[in-house]
């Protein structure tokens, strides 16, 4: 099996981590602080910027995933030299550089988005995801890399936590029958992508070199309003009906003063007050994976919660 080299230990790239560990492979996770050995998993503390030191941590690696991002409000500043790092990574050691990315770099778009739209972004955060993809594709085409990116809408499911937004402010709300409030309009239909489904994908891609090259969006769901997921999750958890509400624009200028995160919100709601749909049919036609049923996912995703916040009683 070969040495796969993970950036990152958020949701996606620990489930990433865990899904390579569990097919077999070795597996090296990197981030800043470092973490304790887990079964089949290296845990090595560097800062990912650092190319020098990144090289060495993928040398002998056939791909590395790169799951990381800096922090929300700092991305125009930080994206630029993490990318660059993981570039001259890829470069050194020629490990294919499968990267997960978002829709941000397609800005407002009319109708389902698929990977032949252009990347029009004009807010910072849709134009830096835009630029990581587009340096990253370019060393591709020029024969110095070979690069993937993988696509994704919302996370959604086990292992989601305060950066989902039907997660941590949401599901143990639900779960307790109490109303839950939403980013948005409630009742426009919204793509969330299951995160397994990520790890899964970013998995499939590593090994697939006829992928290699161009973006692809990650196997997904048909789409769902706020309103319907929230219902779908209270029925499984036979909490019955709760009110789902829209979050009060006032209220969300009021917290913007204080949370950089609230603050940064602003250029992506469009996303949210009208339909966003992603295709993924794309990816659906030329891979294995496919999008798991939204049942099988409500069911997990419910279960997980419950022991999640059972352990922290």
């Amino acid at each position: 099996m070969n040495l796969h080299v993970v950036i990152g230990h958020g949701p996606a790239g620990a489930a990433t981590a865990r899904l390579l560990a569990q097919r077999g492979h070795p597996v090296r996770v990197v981030t800043r602080s470092g973490r304790s050995p887990e079964p089949g998993i290296e845990h090595v503390a560097l800062d990912a910027t650092d190319s020098a030191r990144l090289i060495e941590a993928t040398r002998g690696a056939a791909a590395i995933h790169s799951c990381a991002a800096p922090p929300y409000h700092r991305w125009a500043d930080e994206w630029p030299p993490l990318a660059a790092s993981l570039c001259a990574a890829a470069e050194a050691t020629g490990a294919v550089l499968v990267m997960l990315g978002n829709l941000y770099g397609y800005g407002p778009v009319s109708g389902p988005m698929t990977e032949e739209l252009p990347l029009a972004a004009t807010g910072p955060k849709g134009r830096v995801r835009a630029q990581v993809w587009e340096q990253a594709r370019g060393l591709h085409e020029q024969g110095r890399i070979k690069a993937v990116e993988l696509r994704a809408s919302d996370f959604f499911g086990p292992g989601v936590t305060d950066g989902g937004h039907l997660a941590a402010r949401v599901v143990p709300r639900l779960l307790r029958g109490k109303p839950v409030s939403v980013l948005g309009d409630p009742d426009a239909p919204h793509s969330w992508t299951y995160l397994p489904d990520v790890a899964a994908a970013l998995v499939e891609l590593a090994g697939e070199e006829r992928a290699w090259g161009r973006a692809w969006h990650a196997p997904t769901a048909p789409a769902l309003s706020a309103r319907e997921l929230v219902g779908r999750l209270a029925a499984e958890a036979g909490t019955g009906p709760v009110a789902v509400r829209r979050t009060p624009p006032a209220l969300l200028g009021v917290a913007a003063l204080f949370s950089p995160l609230i603050r940064e919100l602003k250029e992506i709601r469009y996303q949210f007050d009208a339909p966003f749909v992603v295709d993924s049919g794309a990816y659906e036609a030329a891979f294995a994976v496919r999008a798991t049923p939204v049942d099988e996912q409500v069911g997990a995703t419910v279960a997980w919660w419950r022991e999640r916040l059972a352990a922290a009683r």
